[in-house]
């Protein structure tokens, strides 16, 4: 009987090695074929950004918001269709949002803050009765503010970027290179919508979109006063024959300009904030501080005047 143990024993390791073994072989097997296959048949996008791990969570995430996407198309208050697209546009659609998955998820997060409240009612916290219905509402609003707060900062981000990339284009122009050459030799070198913008532009151009069909597209993607600027120069400069060279060298000229005028007047905002900050904040706070601190002083000196009255 023992050795009959000992036997299933044996053959039931044998077999598990056996399985990891073929296993190990197919993963390695699985693995050289898509090498193969991506180097001969995939052409590699130079232009694409890795995601990071968190990225890829939220990604993911998102992707649960897609069983809500319908009831999310018909439940479209402050969020119509061209106004979502439009959003998703100008912040270069982020974590792979679609229009349909971003219906979706304004619901999905609507459903977590009515749990959220819900929860809060069960366990009779502070104001519950008004959190069942703030929440759901806060949860639906959210993601609508945080779509179209994305794309106000990408058109900043672009707008903060031209500056640079136009200084390095006129440069590379100067030297004789090509329009298109000189885009490809530059944009891997930044970061950000200026890389993303502009390399959308060339495979555009690559793939047979006219030139004249791929600015129009740059300015409707974007809504950056100065970007748009460029683009209707690059447009008209190519109309008039003037040297592209010329044109990137003028403009940065004049966004470096518009930069500065932009940094004065975020510092002029900056000043009455500051102020208020100090007005309402920590001028109350020093003057509670310094009469606490008199006023201990007082009584420590008269401690004897209060001992008489004992």
């Amino acid at each position: 009987m023992d050795g009959l143990i000992v036997l299933l024993i044996i053959l039931t390791l044998f077999f598990i090695g056996l399985g990891l073994k073929y296993c190990y072989e197919y993963t390695i097997y699985k693995s050289d074929l898509k090498k193969k296959a991506r180097d001969e048949h995939y052409i590699e996008d130079i232009f694409a950004e890795k995601q990071t791990r968190k990225e890829k969570v939220i990604t993911k995430i998102f992707q649960y918001a897609d069983d809500f996407s319908g009831i999310g198309q018909r439940i479209n208050f402050y969020s119509e269709d061209h106004d979502v697209n439009k959003w998703l546009t100008e912040s270069g659609h982020p974590y792979q949002l679609t229009t349909e998955r971003f219906h979706g998820l304004k619901i999905f997060f609507m459903i977590i803050g009515l749990i959220i409240g819900g929860v809060a009612l069960i366990l009779r916290f502070p104001f519950s009765e008004l959190t069942v219905i703030i929440y759901p509402i806060i949860g639906y609003l959210g993601v609508i503010f945080w779509i179209k707060s994305k794309a106000k900062n990408r058109q900043e981000e672009l707008t903060y970027q031209l500056p640079d990339f136009l200084d390095t284009m006129s440069v590379t122009l100067k030297a004789g290179v090509s329009l298109d050459q000189a885009l490809k030799d530059i944009i891997p070198y930044f970061e950000g919508p200026v890389k993303e913008e502009f390399g959308r532009f060339i495979q555009e151009v690559q793939v047979g979109v006219q030139r004249a069909s791929a600015y129009r597209m740059l300015l409707e993607r974007n809504t950056s006063k100065e970007f748009q600027i460029l683009i209707k120069a690059l447009i008209q400069g190519e109309k008039l024959g003037i040297p592209i060279s010329k044109t990137f060298h003028q403009q940065s000229l004049e966004m470096r300009k518009l930069k500065k005028e932009l940094i004065k007047q975020k510092a002029a905002k900056a000043s009455p904030k500051v102020t208020l900050i100090t007005t309402f904040v920590v001028l109350p706070s020093a003057l509670v501080l310094i009469g606490g601190l008199m006023i201990m002083n007082m009584f420590s000196q008269n401690s004897n005047l209060f001992d008489l009255f004992q």
